[in-house]
């Protein structure tokens, strides 16, 4: 018996899903006597690209034609439909890709066609024929008998010869939308007589990935494992994918920020046998999801969600803040570094959810960065740090020792949090992105800050250091980082002081103990362990 996948083929132009522009073109050129002498189908994997080979030769071949609507019951459309046809020749590049090969197929060539009026070649994985293949046939391809017709398949567009592009009539195979997957599967499980709701059916569609083959092969192989019963739950056994309904209860902890919570359900979900990779891969698909409604404002149509999904990606991505979004995905790319190299990716999944939901156990520079903000906004009084989109450019060198803009928005930058900073955050930040930089910069203290000039001493026996910071190239490194720490764009001016670096600390007007209490406790996630004579 044979496999679904190719028992449900389409069979003619009516039956091809989701590649309308293409088709379309070729039954026009077909109707009106255009047919050309190359072609080359491109686009990924599972696409339809060696079915609609198959059709177009029907098309030209058939009793009726050359024709759009083939017959398929005449001699030569079940020859071309088996395999079998003597006038259509299928060749797999991946295995037969040498310059032998090519010069087999210019000997035969001038052959005419057996039965139908021309000679088909279908190159499947072209891209894969050596350079010298490639040139043997430029000249065939170029100027060919008028009998003959070459369609060239390949899923790696750019690795097709320019030379033999120029020559073909090229169409881009699309990925289907999940409807019109999921359309297909339903089509085929009636067909079948299998049992299987929608949100099955949805599930297979998703995990394809926009490969017909591969849709329909799975639910193949979930018919026979499920004996015509096809469930939710036996297709994520199968496919070790996660529910959406549990990728939405993680990002709805990660809002409530229960850590524990959290745990817990990783646990669980350890425990009911998913796969801890798959479920870091799909939910930093869910995140990809939750940042693109973010940013657009909408469901983009082309994400692979149901209708009933998209509302809660609405409701949700309002609820959970961009910088989460961002930082967690920028966590879970080591859980997936981990599964690259063997590695147990439980661990780092872990750490990426306390992080992302307790900012005080992680001690990074980006998360300091980020709660020394969170502080200083509170202290102020404000309610929340700027968000991102508000903030300006990086400085370039130009703008770099400048002075800034009258316009700038947010709250006045004091000195004393740029000191506090200073050694924490901002010399560690510079030792990222220059080292020379860096170690310049360690003789260097701020000890003045007006209108957006940020004034740094050096002690007198660092002159020589002072000159190298004015530099262009190390002006523009810490420019870079102080507006990456505090968000403003600050001009840089450098002295040369009477005392060493650690003298004369500016203080700002202290909050009171029980507010830097508080605070500390609730920004650093803190507590206190004990009082002197305790």
């Amino acid at each position: 018996m044979a496999a679904l996948y190719r028992k449900y083929r389409p069979q003619d132009f009516e039956e091809v899903v989701g590649q309308e522009a293409v088709v379309r073109t070729l039954r026009n050129a077909i109707a009106h006597d255009q047919v050309r002498q190359a072609y080359l189908f491109a686009g990924p994997r599972g696409t339809g690209k060696t079915s609609l080979a198959r059709i177009l030769a029907k098309a030209l071949n058939c009793e009726q034609g050359p024709t759009a609507t083939p017959d398929k019951t005449c001699n030569s459309c079940l020859t071309i439909a088996n395999g079998t046809s003597l006038d259509v020749v299928e060749m797999d590049a991946a295995s037969q890709r040498g310059i032998d090969d090519v010069r087999e197929i210019r000997d035969h060539v001038v052959l005419q066609p057996v039965e139908g009026r021309f000679k088909v070649y279908i190159l499947d994985e072209a891209h894969q024929l050596t350079d010298a293949a490639f040139n043997a046939l430029l000249k065939l391809i170029e100027e060919p008998p008028p009998h003959l017709v070459f369609i060239f398949c390949t899923t790696d567009l750019a690795k097709m010869l320019p030379t033999v592009r120029s020559r073909c009539q090229t169409f881009l195979f699309a990925r289907p939308r999940l409807a019109e997957l999921t359309k297909l599967l339903r089509s085929v499980a009636d067909a079948e007589e299998l049992e299987a709701p929608d949100a099955a059916l949805s599930l297979i569609a998703r995990s394809a990935r926009g490969s017909f083959r591969d849709a329909v092969s799975t639910l193949d192989q979930l018919a026979s494992a499920t004996d015509g019963h096809v469930t939710v739950q036996a297709v994520l056994q199968l496919l070790g994918a996660v529910e959406e309904e549990a990728l939405f209860r993680l990002c709805d902890l990660i809002v409530d920020r229960d850590t524990a919570g959290l745990l817990a359900f990783v646990e669980e979900l350890a425990d009911q046998g998913q796969d801890l990779a798959r479920l870091v891969t799909d939910l930093l698909e869910h995140l990809r999801h939750l940042l693109l409604v973010q940013h657009m404002g909408e469901v983009p149509e082309s994400l692979p969600v149901t209708p009933e999904t998209r509302e809660r990606l609405r409701s949700q991505a309002n609820q959970l803040a961009e910088a989460e979004v961002l930082r967690l995905i920028d966590l879970l790319h080591v859980a997936v570094d981990d599964v690259r190299q063997g590695g147990d990716p439980r661990l780092p999944l872990e750490l990426a959810l306390v992080k992302v939901t307790r900012p005080g156990a992680d001690l990074s520079r980006e998360s300091t960065a980020y709660r020394l903000e969170q502080l200083e906004s509170r202290l102020r009084g404000e309610p929340q740090r700027p968000s991102p989109e508000s903030r300006p450019a990086e400085p370039d060198a130009e703008t770099a020792s400048a002075p800034p803009s009258e316009g700038d928005e947010g709250p006045p930058l004091e000195l004393g949090e740029i000191q506090a900073a200073w050694k924490q955050t901002i010399l560690p930040a510079v030792s990222e992105r220059s080292i020379p930089t860096y170690s310049v910069l360690t003789e260097a203290r701020p000890v003045a800050l007006e209108s957006g000039l940020l004034v740094l001493e050096f002690p007198a026996a660092a002159s020589f250091h002072r000159g190298l910071a004015e530099e262009p190239k190390n002006a523009n490194v810490l420019a870079g980082v102080l507006h990456e720490v505090t968000g403003r764009k600050l001009a840089l001016a450098f002295e040369v002081g009477e005392g060493p670096p650690e003298e004369a600390e500016a203080e700002d007007e202290p909050a009171t103990e029980e507010e830097i209490i508080s605070l500390m406790k609730t920004t650093f996630d803190a507590r206190e362990i004990g009082k002197e004579g305790d």
